[in-house]
């Protein structure tokens, strides 16, 4: 028997504003919110518990943005990496300087807190 991850905890500023982003970047929806002003998103069919993990945007006064000891990267399933690179950007995602060559097949962008994440060129296939 294994593990499989769920969900990946993020601490954020500004929970409502990362789940509007994520969930657009992803395609996920909310699915709950708890006391302490976190939100939980995930994706619309399955929710907690399916494929995919959900996102919990969990409210902090001490965020660490930037270089994070994990980051998310992410891969296009619709469209090619160009045109993604566009949308994302257009959603409030900034790129990122971390030292990159330029002969990179990823692009290194940041969240509207500072979070980074990569793009990676490969196209998935939805689920």
């Amino acid at each position: 028997m294994a593990c499989r991850i769920s969900e990946l905890v993020i601490d954020v500023a500004d929970p409502e504003r990362l789940a509007a982003f994520w969930s657009k970047v992803l395609g996920y929806v909310e699915l709950g919110r708890e006391d302490d002003g976190s939100i939980q998103i995930g994706p619309p069919d399955a929710g907690f518990g399916g494929p995919q993990p959900t996102l919990v945007l969990s409210a902090s006064s001490d965020p660490r943005p930037g270089k994070l000891p994990l980051h998310i990267d992410v891969n296009a399933t619709d469209r090619d990496q160009d045109a993604e690179l566009e949308r994302l950007l257009a959603l409030g995602a900034r790129p990122a300087d971390v030292g990159q060559t330029g002969a990179e097949s990823w692009h290194v962008l940041a969240d509207p807190e500072g979070n980074e994440f990569c793009l990676l060129r490969t196209r998935l296939q939805p689920l």
